[in-house]
């Protein structure tokens, strides 16, 4: 008990020994990739974000030149023309050097050496743009008016909302943006020793606090959308593996049916016709037509090779009528066939068999049954597969009771129930499957090739009925085989003409 359990736990691992290969490997992957990144991430990840900044730098390139050129119409208010002048030069200047930057970067292929360059040129100019904006806003905080202070509270966030909008995905180009303008002012505010200017200080602290955590939260959103994407792309692609594996499996299960199909017909020519010679010959022996055995044991030896042949070509039917069945060659000659005809004619066949063991079959057949259209040889296969099967797992003085009658639907069926031992729960898929043979029958030594079941099976459903098989230990089984009610045959209702009072029917 041992053994086997060592060997079921030492397939386990080697099933799942490519399983867990592959997922070290990539995980290794991973992580040299991550390594090999500048900030943690895969560098496929690294320029799908270092691209969405261009992208979005380069889109909003027209709204920042007017939203410039409106600060700086309001900062005439309290600044000078000329500081407002060189300001206005610096900061088109800053956004200039930052579209040329975007446009080269969105105009070619970079590998990840050179995007890990191109962010920290973004991040500078993103840096001197954002000094630009703090040269406005120190020059503005220098003034000391009470007016220009609320007013350079809605620069600095006007400001940081821009780069952070803008710069989310990147969180170093975000922070170069961000820091220049509100060390600036916020050193500056505290600097003037006032309470409004300490109050700015606060405020605009506070705000650049919440903006940069909208801002590292926003990369992070960005981040995960890439992952599933990543995920969403490796599913496909394992998915288009997976299809093109099944389709070649597909194709080579094709090509082995057809080569198993050629095999067994090939074979089953080439067995038959010696098969034929060794019963003709062996039954002529037995039956001592040009003479006497001299020797008993010659006839003993002559009977176990007809038995043997016999045997033999028995299973080489089944075995040809199971294939048919599978690839879906078995063609039903189908005719009218009474199901209780067919089971009594079973009956008999069977009966010497039964009484040898002292078994006594009881038959039932619920009277006026119609017959049915079906395949009477595949009818007639059926019962006695299922019947011979009841006679042999039955023991000694059993019973085994065969009924024909009708389903709630409106269909027939044939039921068959033994008295044997039964067949335990877990073994019944063993016994429904092509060889498969139950513990009883191999501990008992019963001669069969476990392929009665399952062409019995197979026949049923060509005809469309159901197969149903019910046991329990030590208190029998039974199978009943059901035939739908289209194949029921009823007798049609009788013509009524309709004539005219007075007509005379024609002779």
């Amino acid at each position: 008990m041992s053994v086997g359990t060592d060997d079921t736990v030492a397939s386990d691992r080697g099933d799942a020994t490519p399983v867990r290969r592959r997922a070290v490997s990539m995980k290794m992957r991973e992580v040299r990739e991550r390594l090999t990144s500048t900030n943690g991430l895969r560098p496929a990840f690294d320029f799908e974000l270092t691209r969405q900044f261009a992208q979005t730098r380069q889109s909003s390139s027209l709204v920042v030149l007017v939203m410039i050129l409106f600060i700086a119409m309001a900062s005439t208010l309290w600044a000078s023309g000329f500081v407002l002048a060189i300001w206005l030069v610096t900061a088109v200047g800053a956004q200039a050097i930052l579209a040329t930057m975007v446009r080269r970067f969105l105009g070619r292929p970079h590998s990840a050496t050179e995007v890990r360059t191109w962010r920290n040129r973004f991040a500078l100019g993103e840096g001197i743009n954002g000094a630009s904006w703090a040269m406005l806003g120190l020059h503005l905080v220098s003034l000391d008016s009470q007016a220009s202070n609320p007013f350079v509270l809605f620069l600095v966030m006007l400001v940081v909302a821009m780069a952070t909008m803008l710069s989310a995905t990147i969180p170093a180009v975000m922070y170069a943006g961000v820091l220049p303008i509100t060390v600036v002012v916020v050193a500056s505010c505290a600097a003037l020793g006032t309470v409004s200017g300490s109050t700015t200080a606060l405020m605009v602290a506070g705000a650049v606090a919440y903006f940069l955590v909208l801002g590292n939260k926003l990369h992070r959103s960005a981040v995960e959308t890439l992952e599933f994407r990543a995920e969403k792309d490796a599913l496909i692609a394992e998915l288009e593996q997976a299809k093109l594996n099944s389709d070649e499996a597909r194709r080579r299960a094709e090509e082995a049916n057809l080569a198993k199909s050629r095999f067994l017909a090939t074979m089953s020519h080439e067995l038959r016709t010696p098969l034929n010679a060794i019963l003709g010959f062996s039954e002529v022996m037995k039956s001592e037509v040009f003479g006497p055995l001299n020797v008993p044991n010659y006839k003993e030896y002559v009977t176990d090779i007809h038995a043997s042949g016999q045997h033999l070509l028995n299973l080489i039917n089944e075995i040809l009528d199971l294939s048919r069945i599978e690839a879906g060659r078995y063609d039903l000659k189908e005719e009218a066939v009474k199901l209780a005809y067919v089971a009594d004619e079973c009956h008999h066949l069977l009966k010497l068999r039964a009484k040898a063991k002292g078994i006594v079959i009881h038959e039932t057949v619920e009277p006026g049954m119609p017959p049915l259209w079906a395949d009477e040889r595949a009818v007639r296969q059926v019962t006695l597969n299922l019947l011979s099967n009841a006679i042999k797992f039955t023991p000694q003085g059993g019973e085994v009771r065969m009924r024909v009658g009708w389903t709630s639907s409106g269909g027939q069926y044939l039921m068959i129930t033994d008295t044997g031992p039964g067949i335990p729960e877990e073994e019944i898929p063993t016994v429904l499957s092509s060889f498969g043979r139950g513990s009883l029958a191999i501990k008992t030594a019963e001669q069969g090739t476990g392929l009665g079941l399952p062409i019995v099976k197979g026949l049923i459903d060509l005809h469309g009925g159901r197969f149903a098989l019910r046991s329990k230990l030590r208190e029998g089984t039974q199978v009943t085989v059901t035939f739908p009610p289209e194949r029921v045959m009823q007798a049609l209702a009788p013509i009524v003409e309709d004539r005219p009072p007075g007509s005379v029917r024609a002779a």
